[in-house]
């Protein structure tokens, strides 16, 4: 059984349709990554997935357990944790306050200074810096304090909402190789990324979202080879 599973899901802003219907898998430790142009649907799904937008139609069933009724702060405590799209970390807060946020339902001091201590080694900048507002941040420790402030909570499945927007090529470079890392660690992640071809050269299975539509599915590698996806997505080899 897929640790989440996505059957006929509709989504909608008012009037207007904005996912149609979709299904989508995502097995235990996969990457999976979800790409489309801007406006296809794709932060929509996430949204949903995190309880902050109501289905119109269809299931999200994560671990067996129907999430599509469910609030927001219970789907949390199950495990489904979202870094948002434009980072929006707490920038008056410090990095260490930003990161007590993530992990304020650890109850056990030995538990929450475990996952601190995992955060500041995937991230050292951030250890370097504790005391230092967020808001100071450059775009790419922000992001890296927003996907450390995600996995503060314990993440049985992480959502990642375009995680390189907006970074210069060395620092997306440096925020896929942490995400290769969480990989290796048997992290669940599914990723919506622009940068289509660090997303599929990352994941294990993906799809393509195109106008609240699935056009295309199947593992990673595949996708990345499929003509149509190379003249949209990917741009010349």
């Amino acid at each position: 059984m897929s640790l989440l599973e996505i059957r006929g899901l509709g989504l909608a802003h008012g009037r207007i349709e904005a996912v149609k219907g979709i299904d989508l898998d995502i097995a235990r430790g996969d990457i999976v990554a979800l790409i489309g142009a801007n406006g296809a649907g794709k932060t929509t799904t996430l949204r949903a997935i995190s309880g902050l937008i109501r289905p119109r139609a269809g299931s999200i069933r994560f671990d067996g357990v129907e999430l599509a009724r469910e609030a927001p702060h219970r789907i949390a405590r199950r495990g489904v944790v979202q870094a948002p799209e434009g980072r929006q970390v707490f920038a008056q807060m410090s990095i260490a306050e930003n990161l007590r946020m993530g992990g304020y339902l650890v109850r056990a001091a030995a538990e929450y200074a475990r996952r601190r201590a995992r955060v500041l080694d995937l991230f050292p900048r951030l250890g370097e810096r504790l005391g230092q507002a967020a808001g100071l941040l450059s775009g790419g420790e922000q992001q890296m304090l927003a996907i450390g402030r995600a996995l503060m909570a314990g993440p049985r499945l992480l959502l990642l909402d375009e995680p390189s927007m907006g970074l210069a090529p060395l620092l997306v470079e440096e925020i896929f190789a942490i995400l290769r890392t969480l990989k290796q660690q048997g992290i669940t992640i599914l990723l919506v990324e622009q940068n289509a071809r660090a997303a599929l050269d990352l994941a294990d299975y993906a799809y393509v979202l195109e106008s609240g539509r699935i056009t295309l599915a199947g593992p990673a590698a595949a996708i990345a080879d499929h003509p149509d996806i190379v003249g949209a997505y990917l741009g010349s080899a």
